[in-house]
């Protein structure tokens, strides 16, 4: 039987297949392509592109098998399959050892899926036991975890998506971490400023807020005020309700609302804290509550109500600035004035001093006047109560009291009551002088440019012009520079202090508002430096150096001084009377003086022709000798006054004045006699 021929068999487009023979293909091949390839096409287009090849594990004897196979159905799938797949499952088989299609069908390229299809058929149709799915899940976990683009070169795209999405997740913990990070150390540094803000506040010291501040400790009760604050915002509400009820003829509101504000206020009065409310005011608040529910459901018009407060503010606003002006205008007005039980001391012991015989009106120890070796202080003033606690203080603080000498010079209204003060009152062993400064024949007009300026007609205009300006809304700002005692000698006799006590090398000066408490001699002892002029220094404060008193837009000013030079107090100052001579401080006096006849350099005052004179010359003392401030400074602390040698009461607020700050009073008053008869028939009282 002749062999029957075979027919030849190729594929055009198997060009990895494996050839036999002649090229004829083995019938195996068909079978495989048949059995095997076939129905792996047929189930990837069905399952949307999803290929799902199940490995089983077999024998030492059926690896060869397998592996033949595995090639085989590569090569046919390169006829189907784009490279990139092809290059992705050779790449899967050798990192994961077995072609596992499960990673595929999960991280499937775009141009295999059907949007159509949906994936849990395919997983029906297929028998896979759970062993294999749990070993194909963890392989996924880690591949799409650490794959890595394989190291030929190829760009894998299901791989290079998931390391993006990873680093993409790393990168937004990192950013949320560091949004958190800042947002702690935001907080923190907020809490750090207000704790420091708070303790700066603690330190403020003041004119306003030492008498004010929260943090004071008779402002730590909680809510002390709330009933009084309450109270008088229902007064401000009603107002503002009135006003619409009477705009909207509603007189019964109107009515009622105006009989509750005049109780309310009756109820509040002037207290500032509720303890100090009427027993009444609980009941009248819960009245006034009542009615403004009344008035809000009747007459509010938000719009309205918002007008009606904006111009109760700016009428407020206005009426507290008209108030300042009026305090400023009535305390310089106050300053200037002298109460009339010290009026009626004074007349009183003028009256009996020119009564006495003439014998009876000389002080002893009068040879102590012109003594170098003694402790000699100048006081000049018309006060004879401030001039007494000046002396009186002094004595009563002095080691050796004998050794101090008190040099008094007033004017002739007052010489006979300081005269007749002193005579009946003498200083214990001190030695006291009183003299008239209208007697000093040498202070005249001709040598002094003070007094030749006082009698100038320009001068007699500022001053005495019948129409000028003292209302609040004209020249009141000026006030302070009209103070009758700027019109007086007894102001500038500090500039002559070597004219009227030749004799002497050392002296003190001092102003009649302060009062010694500790011994002064010391200040003898103070080596000055060759400097004419002991002074403590107020620099400390912006306002008292040089440029706050000096017109510096002057050109001689400019010159010759320093704006930010250190300013100095007057009313305890130890002179240098030797070196005051050899500078001619008077003659350095009188030339300032006379190019400020116009007032152009300074306005008036004996400060600021003092720190011109003394400029470069005043020798600075340590604080503790002289401290300022009680006549206008409500927060110096006790212990900084009762350290002091010196306190002083410069300001308007003098301790013989009702407008005294009471707590500093006690200091002053203490060296007073209240039990004289003298001053119990005047109702001189603490």
């Amino acid at each position: 039987m002749a062999t029957p021929k075979r027919l030849p068999y190729t594929t055009a487009g198997a060009g990895g297949g494996a050839r036999r023979g002649s090229g004829t293909v083995p019938p195996v091949v068909v079978l495989v392509f048949l059995f095997v390839v076939a129905p792996s096409i047929f189930l990837v287009a069905r399952s949307g592109g999803h290929v799902h090849v199940a490995s089983d594990p077999k024998g030492a004897n059926g690896n060869q098998e397998t592996d033949w196979q595995q090639q085989l159905v590569t090569s046919k799938l390169k006829t189907v399959l784009s490279k990139e797949v092809i290059d992705a499952i050779a790449a899967s088989q050798q990192e994961t050892g077995t072609v596992n299609l499960d990673f595929f069908r999960d991280h499937a390229s775009p141009s295999w899926k059907t949007d159509d299809l949906v994936d849990h058929k395919m997983n029906t149709s297929l028998d896979v036991d759970d062993k294999a799915k749990a070993e194909n899940s963890t392989a996924e976990h880690d591949l799409s975890l650490t794959y890595k683009a394989p190291k030929d070169g190829s760009d894998e795209h299901q791989g290079d998506t998931a390391v993006k999405i990873a680093r993409r997740k790393l990168r937004e913990k990192r950013r949320e971490k560091r949004a958190m990070d800042l947002v702690q150390k935001d907080d923190e540094a907020h809490v750090k400023l207000e704790n420091a803000a708070i303790e700066r506040s603690k330190a403020v010291d003041s004119a306003v807020l030492g008498k004010y501040s929260i943090w004071r400790k008779e402002n730590e009760i909680e809510n002390s005020d709330s009933t009084v604050r309450l109270m008088r915002d229902q007064i401000i509400m009603a107002r503002v309700y009135s006003v619409l009820a009477k705009s909207k003829n509603k007189h019964d509101l109107y009515q009622e609302l105006q009989s509750r504000i005049k109780e309310s206020q009756r109820a509040v009065g002037e207290a500032t804290v509720d303890a100090d409310l009427h027993h009444s005011a609980p009941e009248k608040l819960r009245v006034m509550g009542q009615v403004l529910s009344k008035a809000r459901e009747q007459v509010y018009d938000c719009k309205v109500v918002a007008q009606r407060l904006r111009a109760m503010l700016q009428s407020a606003d206005e009426h507290v600035r008209s108030l300042k002006k009026q305090s400023t205008f009535l305390s310089q007005l106050a300053a200037k004035t002298i109460p009339n039980s010290i009026h009626c001391l004074s007349m009183r012991l003028t009256i009996d001093y020119y009564l006495l015989p003439l014998e009876k009106r000389k002080f002893p120890r009068s040879e102590n006047l012109e003594n170098p070796a003694l402790y000699h202080y100048a006081l000049f003033s018309d006060n004879v109560l401030a001039a007494s606690v000046v002396v009186n203080s002094t004595i009563m603080n002095a080691k050796e009291p004998e050794k101090h000498v008190f040099h008094l010079v007033t004017d002739k209204l007052n010489f006979g009551a300081m005269n007749m003060w002193f005579l009946l009152n003498p200083p214990g062993k001190a030695t006291i002088h009183v003299e008239n400064v209208d007697e000093f024949k040498w202070l005249n007009s001709s040598y002094c440019p003070v007094l030749r300026q006082l009698e100038s007609a320009a001068m007699k205009e500022y001053y005495f012009k019948a129409d000028r300006p003292t209302t609040l809304s004209a020249g009141s700002s000026n006030l302070k520079y009209r103070n009758p005692k700027y019109l007086s000698m007894l102001n500038h006799l500090r500039f002559y202090l070597p004219q009227i006590y030749p004799k002497l090398d050392k002296i003190l000066f001092l102003d009649d508002d302060i009062v010694v408490q500790k011994d002064l001699t010391g200040l003898w002892d103070v080596d000055l430096n060759g400097k004419v002029n002991g002074a403590v220094e107020t620099c400390g404060e912006s306002f008292h150096r040089f440029d706050k008193y000096l017109n510096f837009s002057n050109p001689h000013i400019a010159r010759n001084f320093d704006p930010n030079a250190c300013g100095w107090a007057y009313g305890m100052n130890i002179f240098d009377l030797k070196q005051w001579k050899n500078k001619d401080i008077t003659g350095i006096y009188h030339k300032w003086q006379n190019m400020n006849e116009d007032r152009v350099l300074w306005k008036l005052g004996t400060l600021p022709p003092g720190l011109m004179t003394f400029y470069k010359l005043t020798h600075p003392l340590d604080k503790s000798w002289h401290v300022l401030g009680l006549g206008y400074n409500p927060s110096i602390d006790r212990s900084e006054i009762d350290n002091a040698a010196v306190a002083h009461y410069n300001g308007n607020m003098k301790p013989w004045l009702e407008l005294a700050m009471t707590k500093y009073r006690p200091y002053w008053t203490r060296y007073i006699k209240y039990d004289h008869p003298y001053i119990r028939g005047c109702n001189l009282s603490d």
